[in-house]
């Protein structure tokens, strides 16, 4: 978690019926249904405002990054909160890391409007920048933490280490992430995992799920 907005969650604006048909958005990529469920609301419905846009399967641990127009960018694995929740502990971003509890330490779900910006160490995508919430590079941290490692194991299981950002292999944030944001500002949607995905996002009853 990055210390110390741009971006902030925004309430989900009401259900509309389902579209008569959804696009696949991510073409022979495997993905939750949740995922696909939210991609396809975000190119029918156009939520993103043709911005790039993020969606973060928490409970997949994996990060999908497409385009104003939605084609899928780059996939990568990422580190989320330690803590499995939804929501951020109200003013953990004005607090000292040392201070924030392990059961504080959540990545929340939402939607946010994102752009990139710095902290004290490097550039990095601001999600909410009153909650300290970012995505950025992976951070090398305490060698018993063994981000890098995390990062590359086959299974989502371990990839619960951080204070509540957002953790990516440095390749795919200088890659896709950085060039995609460069110069705009894009939404990022970041999947529940203890919550319903339509209490979050407004995607149609009809949708995949």
């Amino acid at each position: 978690m990055a210390t110390t907005s741009q971006g902030a969650a925004q309430s989900a604006p009401t259900a509309t019926p389902a579209p008569a048909s959804t696009p696949a958005r991510f073409g022979t990529q495997t993905v939750s249904d949740d995922a696909r469920a939210t991609a396809d609301w975000v190119a029918t419905s156009h939520d993103n405002q043709s911005l790039p846009f993020l969606i973060i399967d928490k409970v997949n641990a994996v990060v999908f990054a497409f385009d104003g127009s939605g084609s899928l960018r780059g996939t990568a694995p990422a580190l989320l909160g330690m803590a499995h929740g939804d929501a951020s502990v109200p003013g953990i971003g004005q607090r000292k890391l040392a201070t924030i509890l392990p059961a504080e330490r959540t990545t929340p779900a939402g939607r946010f409007k994102a752009s990139l910006g710095q902290d004290f160490e490097q550039d990095i995508l601001w999600i909410d920048y009153d909650a300290a919430l970012s995505l950025h590079r992976v951070i090398v941290g305490r060698r018993v933490d063994n981000r890098a490692g995390r990062l590359a194991s086959p299974t989502p299981s371990d990839n619960r280490i951080s204070y509540g950002c957002v953790n990516v292999p440095p390749g795919f944030y200088d890659g896709v992430v950085k060039p995609l944001f460069t110069g705009t500002v894009g939404i990022v949607y970041i999947l529940p995992e203890t919550k319903p995905l339509r209490s979050v996002f407004a995607i149609p009853t009809g949708a995949a799920n």
